[in-house]
């Protein structure tokens, strides 16, 4: 099978807590006839999986090593602290650090969050996952501070969050490597950064059989004036009615011709 004979698709990464649905759906609509297939991957390992080939391109949290990769940044989420419901700081609309101080804020294995100093106090282990942080928090043994995304993925009814000010925060990037860009990877791109599907910036759809470039542009083939007729667009008739206009005579108020002297 030659290259011309595969069919073309597109293999999107994706770490816990990022929401592709839009952009999946757009893609759909837009290329058909090029599948898309999601994996979700731990965010540890997002770089490792795109640099094996495993992915064309991945939604990833940063930083992002520029080094190797092609990054672009889309957004900044905002970070929570997961408390139980009956929790003192579910009192107030924003939890400042020193209110945390009685408190034993756990520090999952998988933390995204860039920490040079956690708020409260420490855990005598460090829980595996997010996931088995929030089981704690469920169970009164601690806090948890993670990305809005990660709070809202691991809801449970007894628990609850509250923004947490003065603390690191997450971004989410489109990243791929830096030798490795694909037509797909680039259509992607438009779609994440909200391009339309005749954006100029996109990819560029070759013209059908037989339309010329004037097609193209919508306009068409130009038609040359008939001799002795301007030619569409100019108002030759106007111009000559403006010089015939100040050489002809005036008229008195009872609307006839004045004489010259």
């Amino acid at each position: 099978m030659t290259g011309s004979d595969v069919t073309p698709s597109f293999r999107l990464a994706y770490v816990p807590g990022v929401m592709p649905d839009k952009w999946v759906r757009i893609w759909n609509e837009r290329q058909p006839g090029v599948p898309l297939t999601l994996t979700q991957v731990p965010a540890e390992a997002a770089a490792e999986r795109l640099l094996g080939g495993e992915a064309d391109a991945g939604l990833v949290r940063t930083p992002v090593d520029r080094s190797v990769f092609s990054a672009i940044p889309l957004y900044t989420e905002q970070t929570v602290v997961v408390v139980p419901k009956d929790h003192l700081v579910t009192a107030v609309d924003e939890v400042a650090p020193e209110d945390l101080a009685d408190d034993i804020v756990l520090h999952p294995l998988d933390d995204v969050l860039d920490w040079e100093s956690l708020p409260g106090r420490p855990a005598l282990e460090r829980p595996a996952t997010t996931a088995d942080a929030v089981e704690l928090v469920a169970a009164g043994i601690g806090v948890l501070v993670v990305p809005l995304s990660l709070a809202r993925l691991h809801h449970r009814k007894d628990l609850t969050h509250r923004p947490l000010k003065d603390a690191p925060e997450s971004s989410v990037a489109l990243a791929w490597p830096e030798d490795a860009k694909t037509d797909q990877v680039e259509d992607f791109i438009g779609i994440v950064r909200g391009r339309t599907v005749n954006s100029t910036r996109g990819r560029q759809q070759p013209p059908a059989r037989g339309e010329s470039a004037d097609a193209d542009r919508g306009g068409g083939p130009r038609r040359k004036p008939a001799p002795g007729k301007p030619a569409a667009g100019r108002s030759g008739g106007a111009k000559r009615a403006g010089k015939s206009g100040r050489g002809a005579p005036k008229n008195d108020r009872r609307g006839k011709p004045r004489r010259r002297s």
